[in-house]
């Protein structure tokens, strides 16, 4: 990059007595102006805003509203709250509503079609003759007309064409308004398929570590931090200043289908490891560092989701209408509150507590103490307002969940409406009420629309000052969340840098050593691993079935290799016939139910609810609970879900086939599965035909090779307990934690919570020593 020195004049305004005073220098890149601040901020801006700097004391400012004079807001030597509040008082009611909205999902490049689908001057990406990087007419539209400044990005091409998209939309914003600057975010986007959350595709190369679980399982919350501070350098590198994570729910029913993206269902373990995942992603230290380990590596860490979402009748989810009920028959409603009041709003970092919460969709049934309402968490004046903000102090962001406004269209639809329990208010409504409730944010809304309705609603009910006063009050939450990162000063990448930066060897090694770390053997007969590599091996292919994912989109079945037979070739020499093998590898996924509802049943006169089976085989339910805790929704006739006595399929039943049948074949030889476990599984139905089983949570073949050739010893630990059997499952109470009879193996180990071995034997250290006490409790 060649260094310009820009003529004062061209360059700022200065004030008088300033001109030989000045602390500053300017160099260009294209459009991107970076001025570097002696003893100061680094600025950035785009030359194409309008933006002009102000010199004062001898120092450069961006002049963000163009009105020849240094703000408050504009002051960097200045506290987030205080710029905070001074930008608040400015902003006209319809740039608060802005401010409150969250976008839909965002591709870049936006999809042709479906959920997520964007145009470029009316025309698909495809045909528009733009580039990738080019900002969609529905982006263009939401930050200028609405004002919207949260965007929610999901698949990325590359970093670099990130690293353009957002210095596109930093020049738009910057050039708007009073020059507030985007806050992207990312649901989590570091899996070994790099995907974000709901399997939207995060896409572009990053550093690959285990899912949530697979990080519980490690038992080791500083492994946990040193992903976190990985995690953010690479998402600041892509324009990400949100993480929209961590999870820390406690999956306390192991039929839940975000069981995965957890950290599991013990209350201390999920605490360790929320206090340093979120120490490490908002951190910032040395250069970075601006004020109170806020900074411009920060990134702000939205906790989710209060009160914890994990305890849905029956394991079914809230993202459905049928599975809108929490319930609570242990009476452990507050236990769910630990990970949250004693990790992320208690850090030991500098920055305090998350800067954001998002509650979840589940009404909590029968848990208000005060108003004795039975809504949605985000509508919940006693969740909210008495409990998050009053009792446990809270004052950062809090953020609904994604269509929490919109109207409910099926039961069974992911992509519809969720506002549980407020059915019957209008949209605008029930953004009044979820607003007065105590939340700032509405996720997954473009429009300010029904935001200033719920303005015009306050207006009526309390009076113009007030309402305002709470419009502000949610501004100044929002703001100071982007203050704190720095992207007032700079918001702006270098595409060259972020390629660097992204998945870079050093990040990608950390995790895939996080991934050996997270591998828990749970048998190993006769010690027949470590296998003897350059042996030969048997892998049967895996039949998945035709179905749909959780967004509701149709996978068409296939037969193919479970791993990626190129790699185990590296270590093994392969063989198509069992009979010529050393071993057999057999691979396959816990077993995949169907949420808990039928859609056929239903339409044939039924109720629709089904069991939720963590077994392979058939299952019918029995002795379970009738009536139901929780019932009720506007397009059923009843109130009673019970599934007593119904029965339900596994989709992929054909892994247990895989299984038995190659033990069949194999003729007493030895049998090792790999489990890639979403949920705990009832594996009474076929550990007796294996000689080793391990379990992952998302981890690259390599690394199973590595740990089955004894490259890297198996260290990790069950961050969940397996089921002894499906009545076991159906006796447990979905809110209690390590409630369950563990599965008895053939060797005569446990499958309990902590559990996990290593080459000599049965693990037990330090770690097993702080997490195997009984589970906290808070009544």
């Amino acid at each position: 990059m060649k260094k310009i020195i820009i003529p004062l004049a061209l360059g700022s305004l200065l004030t008088a007595g300033q001109v030989h005073a000045q602390k500053w220098t300017e160099t260009r890149a294209g459009t991107i102006a970076t001025v570097t601040n002696r003893g100061g901020q680094t600025l950035g801006y785009s030359t194409t805003s309008g933006v002009k700097l102000l010199t004062v004391d001898g120092f450069a400012f961006k002049d963000l509203n163009k009105n020849g004079k240094l703000d408050k807001y504009e002051d960097w030597r200045l506290p987030a709250d205080v710029r905070a509040k001074d930008l608040a008082s400015q902003l006209s009611v319809e740039q608060i509503a802005g401010l409150m909205l969250y976008s839909r999902h965002q591709p870049i490049p936006a999809a042709a079609g479906g959920p997520f689908a964007g145009t470029y001057g009316g025309k698909v990406f495809a045909q528009s003759g733009v580039q990738p990087f080019d900002l969609s007419d529905q982006q263009k539209e939401f930050l200028t007309k609405d004002n919207l400044r949260h965007i929610l990005v999901t698949s990325v091409q590359s970093p670099e064409i990130a690293a353009q998209w957002n210095n596109n939309v930093q020049a738009l914003v910057e050039s708007t308004g009073l020059g507030i600057p985007a806050n992207t975010s990312s649901d989590p986007r570091h899996g070994t398929r790099a995907d974000a959350e709901y399997n939207a595709g995060a896409g572009g190369a990053i550093s690959m570590w285990p899912g949530s679980l697979g990080l519980a399982a490690t038992f080791n919350p500083e492994l946990v931090r040193q992903f976190g501070q990985i995690a953010a350098t690479e998402y600041r590198a892509l324009g990400i200043a949100t993480a929209l994570s961590p999870q820390v729910d406690l999956a306390t029913d192991p039929r839940w289908n975000r069981a995965s993206g957890t950290f599991g269902e013990d209350p201390l373990l999920a605490t360790d490891m929320a206090r340093t995942y979120i120490d490490g992603f908002q951190t910032s230290t040395g250069a970075k560092e601006i004020r109170n380990g806020w900074g411009f590596n920060s990134v702000n860490a939205m906790v989710k989701h209060w009160p914890g979402g994990g305890s849905g009748e029956g394991g079914r989810d809230a993202h459905y209408g049928y599975g809108k009920y929490a319930v609570y028959p242990g009476k452990n409603f507050k236990s769910h509150f630990l990970p949250f009041i004693n990790g992320a709003f208690k850090l030991n970092g500098k920055t305090g507590m998350a800067s954001a919460v998002m509650p979840y969709y589940t009404i909590s049934q029968g848990q208000d103490a005060k108003y004795g309402e039975n809504v949605g968490n985000s509508y919940n004046k006693y969740i909210i307002g008495d409990l998050l903000r009053g009792k446990y102090g809270y004052d950062g962001v809090v953020c609904t969940d994604w269509l929490v406004t919109g109207d409910e269209t099926a039961v069974d639809v992911f992509l519809t409406g969720k506002s549980w329990g407020v059915e019957k208010l209008s949209v605008g409504e029930r953004h009044y009420k979820a607003l007065m409730a105590g939340v700032d944010q509405y996720g997954g809304n473009n429009e300010m629309g029904p935001v200033l309705e719920a303005y015009q609603l306050g207006v009526k009910e309390q009076g113009e000052a007030k309402i305002r006063a709470r419009f502000e009050q949610s501004a100044v939450r929002l703001l100071k969340n982007i203050f704190r990162v720095g992207l007032f000063e700079n918001p702006y990448l270098d595409p060259a840098e972020t390629k660097a930066t992204v998945g870079k060897a050093e990040y990608m090694q950390a995790g895939y050593q996080a991934q050996l770390k997270s591998v828990v053997m749970l048998k190993n007969k006769a010690n027949v691993l470590p296998l003897t590599k350059n042996k030969t091996v048997y892998v049967p292919k895996r039949f998945t079935p035709a179905g749909r994912n959780f967004l509701g989109m149709a996978i068409p079945e296939k037969l193919d290799y479970p791993v990626n037979m190129e790699i185990v070739k590296k270590y093994f020499k392969v063989t198509d016939n069992p009979y010529e093998a050393d071993y057999a590898l057999v691979f396959i996924q816990s077993p995949n139910s169907n949420g808990g509802y039928n859609s056929e049943e239903a339409k044939a006169g039924g109720t629709g609810y089904v069991p939720i089976s963590l077994q392979y085989g058939d299952y019918t339910a029995q002795g379970t609970r009738d009536p139901s805790i929780g019932g009720g929704d506007p397009l059923e006739t009843f109130t009673n879900r019970t599934y007593r006595g119904k029965s339900t399929k596994t989709i992929n039943s054909s892994d247990l086939t895989m299984v038995t049948e190659t033990a069949a074949k194999m003729k007493g030889k030895p049998v090792i599965v790999s489990m890639n476990m979403a949920n705990p599984a009832v594996v009474g139905e076929f550990e007796k035909q294996t000689n080793a089983l391990l379990v992952n949570f998302g981890v690259q073949d390599q690394a199973m090779m590595d740990i089955l050739t004894g490259a890297s010893e198996p260290s990790a630990l069950l961050p969940m307990q397996m089921p002894a059997d499906m009545q076991t499952v159906e006796a447990q109470f979905e809110d209690v934690p390590r409630d369950m009879k563990s599965y008895v193996d053939s060797e005569g180990n446990t499958y309990d919570f902590g559990f996990g071995l290593n080459w000599k034997g049965i693990i037990k250290d330090a770690r097993t020593s702080k997490y195997k006490k009984p589970a906290l409790t808070l009544k």
